[in-house]
């Protein structure tokens, strides 16, 4: 029986069968921490008291705060600058770059590698044929100092895309049509590889485009088997022969979807949830106050030199802003090199260092309150960056609408932009309480929080403007505070509750903090239809009890007490005396629970 790509990658590096759904241990090539997760990484191994396996494949990134603006996050730089002096790991500075991007463009990783990293979209390594996977601190603190982490070798889905798009669709609207196809937990748990005229057509800026949304529907990974472009890549660039990974002819695949990409027009996802996608037609019009042209999706040169093909000899709607940050430090310069910084400095637009900016807090990209953003980002989850309501698309639908002012295709750019539009704004105030973590028992009991919502994602449990923290004490205390109707959860919750909510629960970041800061109010268990996959890793390694079974949001009424035995997975209701069986324990997730983490024992 024949193997797919991921099966064959894990196989490589490990000394045990992939069968899918088999928890194996596998070497890890490149292990990277970022300057947000940093700092608990190095915590972790202090605590610990554990060494580097191999410093010349152990790297940190700053790039989520290059500006180290915020003093949080400028301790957890210098945190990591000292580690890393101790251990001679070396470190992609605030000047450098997105780090899934500079492991493709520094060549530390090759396809067939793999690669793990606190950015929950280092699955951007699909792109080359390469396996990639965001994890938190703990996990990282374990590939730091042991070289290799366990992983359940997941089902692959093939999917194909059928036919050619219109002329001004890009890759951007490509991914966005499979998001709007396969909505926002259509892939949840599943490695998918991608077929078809067009994949085979794309060059890596279009394929690092693709496959960074990978995460924003639910997948593992998005592998792009590779293309004589990215072998021409590696030889080119690196005088290198690589040897690509292929699936097998006869390689058993979970599910085979066709997606038709014929005729498909500019594809545009409106504020909240990256998978509500429709054509930019259907939106085209809408006042728009800024835009952002980067991050780790559409951050490469090519994108800005589509940008600024269109802005060339144009200016920004008057009163709007229009932020531009490339991906690298070597994109940058050659930006400026090739003149696309005068183009863009000339229309009007701001231009950021290199690195992550509207995706994180701490550098440009943010939002106001009731500001309307425009984005060629991954991500769009209310709050994710700043209070704005922001609009996901291609670069070259940025620029556009920029220029016009309103959301406008390509082809509809007007002589005239139209007018700002006032606005009111408001700012809200919260307080919160904190409460000690409880150590797990094999029995819990405790009330429950039934909250019947689906795709909860890690910006709505624990917001990225909170993830300079450290400290588990003070984590609790902003929990929920993104999710509507659940602002006041860290005030009202009492240790020993029990979280019961839908699919998908912890979608999106990698953040450890998402987890963590259920342990700091003392929450004893999670109840879930299904688990985001880093979610479940994280909340795994941290001994944190997680469990999943089918519909029930519909089984267990707000505040019921319910008892829980981790030992059968089985839940017994003691308000009405029914019992429910859940999905039972891994070995893996047994003894990580009982040993009271991934790093203790």
């Amino acid at each position: 029986m024949g193997k797919t790509i991921i099966q064959k990658i894990f196989e490589h590096h490990s000394n045990q069968p992939a069968q899918t759904g088999t928890i194996i241990d596998v070497t890890i090539d490149t292990r990277v921490a970022r300057d947000f997760g940093g700092a608990n990484v190095v915590k972790n191994l202090q605590q610990h008291n554990l060494s580097i396996h191999d410093a010349t494949k152990t790297f940190f990134t700053f790039d989520c705060n290059p500006g180290g603006c915020d003093q949080k996050y400028a301790a957890n730089q210098h945190i990591c600058r000292l580690f890393a002096r101790e251990h001679n790991i070396t470190i992609f500075d605030i000047n450098d770059g997105i780090g899934t991007h500079l492991a493709i463009d520094q060549n530390f990783i090759q396809p067939g590698g793999i690669f793990v990293s606190t950015d929950s979209h280092a699955n951007i390594l699909g792109a080359i044929g390469a396996f990639g996977q965001g994890m938190g601190d703990i996990d990282i603190a374990h590939t730091f100092a042991y070289g290799k982490t366990w992983f359940k070798v997941p089902p692959t889905i093939k999917i194909t895309l059928i036919g050619t798009p219109k002329t001004h669709t890009t890759p951007k609207d490509i991914v966005l049509k499979i998001a709007r196809e396969l909505g926002a937990n259509g892939l949840l748990g599943y490695a998918a590889e991608l077929y078809g005229t067009y994949i085979d057509t794309l060059d890596l800026s279009g394929r690092i485009t693709i496959a960074s949304m990978a995460t924003e529907m639910g997948a593992i990974i998005m592998l792009f088997p590779p293309n004589q472009s990215i072998i021409d890549y590696y030889r080119n660039r690196y005088n290198q022969t690589i040897t690509p990974v292929y699936a097998d002819h006869d390689a058993t695949y979970t599910q085979e979807l066709a997606i038709s990409i014929q005729d498909l027009p500019p594809q545009i996802s409106r504020p909240g949830h990256p998978e509500d996608v429709v054509d930019v037609t259907a939106v085209e019009g809408t006042l728009v106050d800024s835009g952002f042209i980067g991050s780790c999706t559409n951050g490469r040169l090519e994108d800005l030199r589509a940008a600024a093909r269109i802005l060339k000899g144009k200016k920004i709607a008057p009163g709007r802003i229009l932020k531009i940050v490339p991906a690298t430090d070597a994109i940058w310069k050659a930006s400026l090199e090739e003149g696309l910084i005068t183009i863009f400095k000339e229309a009007g637009a701001l231009i950021g260092s290199a690195g992550c900016a509207g995706c994180a807090a701490g550098q440009i990209g943010q939002t106001g309150q009731g500001e309307i953003a425009i984005s060629t980002g991954n991500r769009n989850f209310h709050g994710k960056q700043g209070k704005g309501d922001i609009y996901l698309s291609s670069p070259e639908t940025v620029a556009a609408s920029l220029i016009a002012g309103y959301i406008s295709s390509v082809t509809s750019i007007p002589k005239h932009a139209k007018p700002v539009q006032k606005k009111n704004y408001s700012t809200d105030k919260t307080s919160h309480k904190t409460a000690k973590y409880k150590t797990p028992t094999l029995i819990l009991t405790g009330r429950a929080w039934v909250i019947a919502k689906d795709n909860i994602d890690t910006d709505m449990i624990y917001h990225n403007r909170y993830l300079s923290i450290t400290t588990l004490e003070e984590m609790g205390q902003y929990t929920f505070d993104n999710l509507k109707g659940y602002e006041n959860f860290a005030k009202n919750v009492k240790p020993g509750d029990i979280i019961v909510v839908g699919k998908n629960f912890g979608c999106g970041s990698s953040r450890q903090h998402a987890v963590d800061c259920f342990k700091s109010l003392g929450v004893s268990a999670i109840i879930a239809e299904s688990f985001g996959a880093i979610y479940e890793r994280n909340a795994i390694n941290s001994a944190m009890p997680i469990l999943t079974t089918d519909a029930i949001t519909t089984k267990i009424k707000p505040y019921d007490v319910l008892q829980i035995d981790l030992t059968t997975a089985t839940i017994k209701n003691k308000t009405n005396n029914t019992i429910i069986q859940a999905n039972s324990f891994s070995i893996v997730q047994q003894e990580i629970y009982l040993r009271g983490g991934l790093l203790e024992g």
